[in-house]
C-alpha cells in the first residue's frame, strides 16, 4: 500500500484550487477533525472517503464555509483565506451540492439555477434571458435529457435534479465543486448519467470532491482518493495505483498509511 500512497504537499506542481492544512474541529471533548490536510487540483476528481463519523461532512462543511475549524489555514490559489459563512465561499468559487440539493420544487427550472440572482432590467426579471442561459448551459453539459426546460422541479427524476442542483453550482461560478453523495438516491441509469457528468467536468476550470460510500463509484471518476477515519487522515492514494481492498484496509484500521503526511 505504501507504494501507492503519496504526500498531500509535493505530489503535484499544480497550485490547489482550494487546500486545507492541519484543520481540527473540535466540539467540547468531541475531536471530530485532527490535523487534516487535504487539497483540491484543478482538473482533478478527488474523492473523500471513510465511515460514518469519520469526518467527512466535517472537513465538507469547513471547505464550504457552514463551519469554522478550530484550528488550520484555508488557502484559495495559494492564497490564504477566511471563510466565515457560505457566501465567503460561494464569492471565492466553492460551490456545495448537498444530498437535500437545497432546490424550490414548485419553481421551474431556470428559476431554480437563477436563484437569488435573477437578471433584471427596469426592476422586470429577464425570463426569457433566464430560460435561454438555462437551456445553453444544459446544453453544454451534455444534459438535454430534461424535454421542458421550463418543468418545475416537482416533475423531475432524482437524477434530473441531481444535474439542476449541478448545474447551479456551475452558473453561480464554482469553480471548486462539493459534490456530497451525488449518486446516493439515484438508480443505475441516473448514476450512469450522473457520473457521466463529473466525468465531463474534470477540466482545467473545475476542481471536484465527492463524497461517497459508493467505492465502485469512486473508483470509476476519481483521480485520488482521501480515507478518513475517525477524525484523522488515513491515507490519499493514487486511484490508478490503488485497490478496493487495500482503500477498505485504510477504511477499517486493518492497515496504515506508512510515511504519510498525517
Amino acid at each position: 500500500m505504501q507504494s501507492s500512497v503519496k504526500s498531500e504537499h509535493g505530489e503535484t506542481a499544480r497550485t490547489p484550487v482550494i487546500e486545507v492544512r492541519g484543520a481540527a474541529k473540535s466540539y467540547g471533548s468531541i475531536r471530530a477533525l485532527d490535523g487534516i490536510d487535504f487539497a483540491m487540483n484543478p482538473g482533478e476528481v478527488h474523492a473523500l472517503v471513510g465511515d460514518n463519523g469519520a469526518g467527512k461532512s466535517t472537513l465538507l462543511k469547513i471547505l464550504s464555509g457552514a463551519i469554522k475549524p478550530t484550528a488550520g489555514t484555508i488557502y484559495m490559489d495559494g492564497r490564504r483565506v477566511n471563510l466565515d459563512n457560505p457566501q465567503d465561499s460561494l464569492d471565492l468559487g466553492v460551490a456545495t451540492v448537498y444530498q437535500d440539493l437545497a432546490l424550490v420544487p414548485v419553481l421551474p427550472i431556470p428559476e431554480n439555477i437563477f436563484l437569488g440572482r435573477e437578471p433584471t432590467r427596469y426592476g422586470f426579471v429577464q425570463r426569457r434571458r433566464m430560460v435561454r442561459a438555462a437551456r445553453d448551459l444544459f446544453e453544454s453539459l451534455g444534459q438535454m435529457n430534461i424535454r421542458n426546460i421550463e418543468a418545475s422541479v416537482a416533475d423531475l427524476s432524482g437524477g434530473q435534479r441531481q444535474a439542476v442542483a449541478l448545474a447551479r453550482a456551475i452558473h453561480g461560478g464554482g469553480r471548486a465543486l462539493l459534490l456530497d453523495e451525488p449518486t446516493a438516491a439515484l438508480g443505475v441509469r441516473e448514476s450512469e448519467a450522473m457520473l457521466e457528468l463529473i466525468e465531463s467536468l474534470k477540466t482545467p476550470q473545475h476542481a471536484i470532491v465527492i463524497v461517497s460510500h459508493n467505492l465502485a463509484h469512486v473508483f470509476r471518476v476519481s483521480d485520488r482518493i482521501t480515507v478518513l477515519r475517525r477524525g484523522v487522515k488515513a491515507g490519499t492514494a493514487i486511484r490508478e495505483g490503488t485497490t478496493t481492498e487495500e482503500i477498505v484496509s485504510l477504511m477499517t484500521g486493518a492497515t496504515s498509511a506508512s510515511g504519510e503526511e498525517r
